[in-house]
């Protein structure tokens, strides 16, 4: 996860000071209501829909809204159709971006994506031109204070994680999309403090940038994560701890 998942969870402890509810419940309400689509309306059978729900729940989402967004996305009530589209670019620095939507309107996504790519000093490429270069899995980061290595590797192997890395002063498990559910579950289990997780696309590789371009490339991450349309972003940026902090503090 190199420095990308160290600005994750700085930019989680800043979220929990000031949450931007309305934005977040409006995002994973589009994700409950796809996942219901897709996949069925019961989170039992649905891994994509219970993810989702869990993830309500996490932000005290009423269950009324949950249902309700269920119930649209198995036609059950109407509601706006959605469909997933994904965009890959670059930013400053030549860093891999991919970026997940679910939209009601491609030509308005794609053209204030590509807006926002250019105002901060990147592009959108071609389909696949940087989807190589991430894989789907499941991480999650843990704070050294909060668990030794010892036992939170034994814990997260236990229940199916592929991996434990040192990542200075946090801990990151990789795990398979498919258990991603489980290991988190275990760690939650066991009183541990879990800073941030998610399934996402995960860096393959890092392209290491600092300075002016460092600065952009956060910029540029954070209006593409704060877009309506968008729910996920990627990006294999590798840029030193204390230049994130400084990043951040002076956001």
């Amino acid at each position: 996860m190199s420095g990308h998942s160290k600005w994750a969870s700085i930019k989680h402890k800043k979220a929990a000071a000031d949450s931007k509810r309305g934005k977040v419940f409006t995002k994973i309400i589009r994700e409950i209501a796809v996942a219901a689509k897709d996949g069925g309306g019961d989170p039992d059978k649905n891994p994509r829909l219970r993810k989702a729900v869990n993830d309500a729940r996490a932000v005290n989402m009423p269950a009324d809204n949950i249902k309700r967004a269920i119930m649209k996305g198995t036609g059950q009530l109407e509601g706006t159709s959605y469909e997933e589209v994904i965009y890959e670019g670059y930013g400053p620095g030549g860093v891999a971006i991919y970026v997940t939507t679910l939209t009601d309107n491609k030509n308005r996504t794609v053209s204030e994506i590509r807006h926002i790519f250019q105002k901060n000093g990147g592009q959108i490429g071609t389909q696949g031109c940087v989807a190589f270069r991430f894989k789907r899995q499941g991480y999650l980061v843990v704070a050294k204070d909060k668990a030794a290595e010892d036992k939170l590797m034994d814990l997260v192997l236990n229940a199916g994680a592929d991996d434990i890395t040192d990542e200075g002063d946090t801990w990151e498990v990789i795990t398979a999309p498919d258990k991603y559910e489980s290991v988190l579950e275990a760690v939650k289990a066991a009183g541990i403090e879990v800073a941030d997780s998610n399934v996402g696309h995960i860096p393959q590789d890092y392209t290491k940038v600092e300075g002016k371009p460092a600065a952009q490339v956060l910029k540029l991450v954070e209006e593409l994560e704060d877009h309506d349309d968008v729910q996920t972003v990627a990006a294999n940026f590798d840029i030193a701890e204390d230049e994130l902090a400084r990043i951040a503090a002076e956001a």
